[in-house]
């Protein structure tokens, strides 16, 4: 059965390695549109995203991770932050920023562009809220790297059986 949204799901790969032609922001800004359709607790949206363009503004960030290189060499990245303003629920509205996150890396793929989900900024991020100039009711949950893949990125991938992640059928 063809089905595009399922086909995206099971295709999408994460990018690391990027060609250094830049991505519009047209590009950019229909990718965010995607993620904020994702779905919230109370409708709360509580996901707010900076764009960082520049080499300069990706060079600060890039130095707060251990992928920085990834970051270096795209020609785009998004930080992803949830707004404590916005939010009523921490677990909740973290779990919204991830489902954003989701329909930004898909809606990259579906434009025919890589992106990676950097998590592991967490690891300094006060510096990289400061790197970024962050408002303090805004708490980063994620930097997304996003650019043109380089042919030479490979997209295989490997999941456990279903079987073997179902815990009880009832």
């Amino acid at each position: 059965m063809h089905n595009p949204v399922l086909e995206a799901v099971t295709a999408r790969r994460s990018v690391r390695r990027f060609r250094s032609d830049p991505v519009s922001v047209e590009a950019i800004e229909t990718v965010l549109d995607a993620g904020r359709w994702a779905p919230s607790g109370l409708n709360n949206q509580p996901w707010r995203f900076h764009i960082v363009r520049s080499a300069e503004a990706r060079e600060a960030v890039a130095r707060c991770t251990v992928y920085g290189d990834l970051l270096r060499n795209a020609p785009a990245a998004v930080a992803v932050f949830l707004d404590a303003r916005s939010s009523y629920h921490r677990e909740k509205d973290i779990q919204a920023v991830g489902a954003a996150i989701q329909n930004i890396l898909l809606a990259a793929h579906s434009l025919g562009l890589g992106a990676c989900w950097i998590g592991e900024i967490l690891n300094h991020r006060a510096e990289a809220e400061a790197a970024l100039g962050a408002a303090g009711h805004l708490e980063l949950m994620a930097v997304v790297a996003l650019g043109h893949p380089d042919p030479s990125e490979a997209g295989e991938a490997e999941r456990l059986p279903l079987d073997e992640l179902i815990v009880a059928k009832i």
